[in-house]
């Protein structure tokens, strides 16, 4: 069955048409991923399917009775709404139903007997509605999703109208999915989210029962979700089966195909010109009427071919070249004993963190541990509480923060550039057009742009400065696919450190050789990428959920004979040695624990390493000598 369907939507904004020809189908329960620039116009077909807008050209379908679920603006609240009444409204029906059988279990309660069996058939009615359509459910579908979206009970008791737009974002998310519509249409859902939520939600929305169209730039995350990719460009949408992974290799294929194509036609089309001119040449110098009409005969043919486009095999991409040519010393940071608390709570405890040159270290860990105060701290932006912090020598550090501002909002982009890089309008322009701000765009005030288009600005002038630390807060978000790999491309070939804080799995899989997790206050190590820190987090949850071995109960000895009522000696030091096996492993296991804990100070670090290999010794020697003990009890 056909959820929805487009068949050559056309829309205009203006004189700028956005989208040309859009068509495709959407089957029930099919997971789609869409695709494309930033601009290309995604969100716009998110609208006209919503009904939001309505297309200038074509036809829209979607079958009948679908429940639709959208975000696209934040609704306004009255200040004393809390988020839980917001989520609540997912049940708006299924409260009203609750209300009315509380009502009439009233009324049986003080009804007479000849009222009652009337009173009773409308309470079984509205029950029955109310289980059909998961009543009895709801309690444990909100606890699922605050759960899963990390809305606590603190913030569940907030003011909707006190939050953040990312928190209000979220939050509109987990009601949506309350809401379970049929039709979910989702606009980069995984912006405002930590990793645990996302990879919730993806596992969530795996399971989703209803048809999920989503838009993302967050390729980790369509490799995991959809099924579909649907590329929008160039107004046009272009269908491949499968995840974001498959589309990008078929992706590739199509374009090479199409060049040859396009290729092969233009050596025909080269070939056939070249010929009728040469048969007009011959007409004319023998005075000959058979060559002109030959040539009129394949200049119809030629006319009548459809041309193909020549395929776009590169796209309009950021072009960055980080500096990095002078190196700063061996040891970027060095931070002991870092305590920083806001009012009562503690943000970071006893915190220690070691980073040395050519590094690439991620900095992950939850929404609000920390994570962007940490890093302000050691950029010197914001002050501690107690610690110590060494800097490295001849650090020269660029920072691009998470909401990118600039001094003055009012001023052009071109004004912003050359306030920052004294160099000639035409050499300045030359430079921004590389970061895709071309002819009229420069004029445009830095505090209208978007968030990529700052993000683009905020980079364009990062690359005009010899750097040799890059300290990065979420530097993907508001890029699009294509500006994240350019970026990604730079900073592979960058030679000084990277510090950085991302949510998205695929650049951190890219870009890091060491991730710490702020957890707690504190930084926990994993040497690795994303995938690494995945499975060593994993190993580290089984083992503290492991419980230690039960002590080995003492086997009954059979009654000995009566010549000896004690055991014999190699007996008793098999006992001796299976025991102490059982307290050195129980000791192995406490110090991989404590080396898990302590995977940043290097010196406590060094220290349990040292006797952990120790204890592991002993345990070797033990092992040899019970194998030793228990063959030469099964020889006897």
């Amino acid at each position: 069955m056909i959820d929805v369907a487009l068949r050559n939507i056309e829309k205009y904004y203006g004189a700028n048409r956005v989208l040309e020809d859009i068509t495709f189908e959407i089957g029930t329960g099919e997971r789609v991923g869409v695709v494309g620039q930033n601009g290309c116009g995604k969100t716009t077909v998110f609208k006209i399917i919503a009904g939001i807008e309505k297309q200038d050209g074509g036809f829209l379908s979607t079958r009948k009775n679908a429940s639709l679920g959208y975000l696209d603006q934040i609704p306004v609240y009255s200040e004393h709404t809390t988020v839980l009444d917001v989520l609540n409204g997912a049940f708006e029906e299924l409260l009203l139903l609750k209300e009315q059988m509380h009502g009439l279990e009233l009324d049986m309660a003080h009804a007479s007997p000849s009222a009652l069996e009337a009173i009773m058939k409308r309470y079984g009615e509205i029950q029955l509605r109310f289980e059909h359509q998961g009543g009895y459910a709801m309690e444990e579908k909100l606890s699922k999703v605050s759960s899963g979206l990390k809305l606590s009970e603190d913030f569940l008791h907030r003011n909707f109208a006190s939050l953040s737009g990312g928190e209000k974002t979220t939050a509109i998310l987990g009601k949506i999915l309350l809401q379970s519509p049929d039709i979910l249409l989702l606009d980069e859902p995984s912006n405002h989210l930590d990793l645990e939520s996302i990879e919730w939600l993806e596992e969530y929305l795996k399971e989703y029962k209803g048809t999920v169209f989503i838009i993302s730039h967050d390729r980790y995350f369509l490799d995991r979700v959809v099924q579909r990719i649907i590329e929008i460009e160039d107004g046009k949408a272009s269908l491949y089966e499968g995840n974001y992974s498959y589309y990008a290799d078929e992706r590739e294929r199509r374009l090479l195909l199409q060049f040859e194509a396009y290729t092969d036609q233009q050596k025909k089309i080269k070939a056939m010109e070249n010929a009728i001119k040469d048969l007009r040449d011959w007409g004319n110098r023998g005075d000959n009427e058979k060559f002109f009409r030959r040539a009129a005969s394949m200049q119809k043919r030629l006319d009548k071919i459809e041309r193909l486009d020549r395929p776009q095999t590169d796209r309009a991409k950021i072009q960055l070249q980080l500096g990095g040519e002078q190196r700063s010393g061996k040891d970027v940071f060095i931070v002991k004993n870092l305590r920083k608390t806001f009012g009562d709570q503690m943000l970071l405890d006893q915190l220690h963190f070691q980073m040395r040159y050519g590094e690439r270290v991620g900095l992950l860990g939850k929404n609000g541990s920390g994570k962007s105060t940490l890093l302000k701290i050691l950029l010197e932006q914001l002050p501690f509480d107690s610690g110590e912090i060494k800097r490295g020598a001849n650090l020269r550090t660029g920072y691009l923060e998470q909401e990118v501002l600039f001094p003055r909002e009012d001023a052009t982009i071109l004004e912003t550039f050359r306030y920052q890089v004294p160099v000639p309008e035409g050499r300045a322009r030359s430079i921004l057009a590389k970061f895709l701000f071309y002819g009229n765009d420069v004029f445009k005030k830095v505090g209208t742009l978007s968030g990529g288009e700052k993000s683009r600005l905020k980079l364009c002038l990062l690359m005009q400065e010899d750097l040799n630390l890059l300290v990065l807060d979420e530097p993907t978000n508001h890029l699009d696919i294509d500006s994240r790999e350019a970026l990604e491309e730079a900073l592979t070939d960058f030679v000084g450190s990277i510090l950085f804080i991302s949510h998205d799995r695929y650049f951190i899989n890219r870009m890091t050789n060491r991730i710490v997790e702020l957890e707690a206050g504190r930084l926990v190590e994993y040497l690795g990428n994303y995938e690494d820190f995945k499975e060593k987090k994993l190993e580290k949850k089984l083992l503290s959920e492991k419980p230690l071995p039960p002590k080995e109960k003492k086997m009954t000895k059979p009654e000995a004979p009566a010549i000896s009522k004690t055991p014999s000696k190699p007996q008793e030091s098999l006992r001796k040695i299976e025991e102490k096996i059982t307290l050195l492993e129980d000791q192995i296991r406490k110090k991989d624990l404590e080396m898990a804990e302590a995977s940043s100070d290097y010196e406590r670090l060094q220290k349990n390493f040292e006797e952990k290999s120790q204890l592991q010794s002993e345990l070797d020697l033990l092992l040899e000598t019970w194998l030793d003990l228990t063959s030469h009890e099964s020889e006897m």
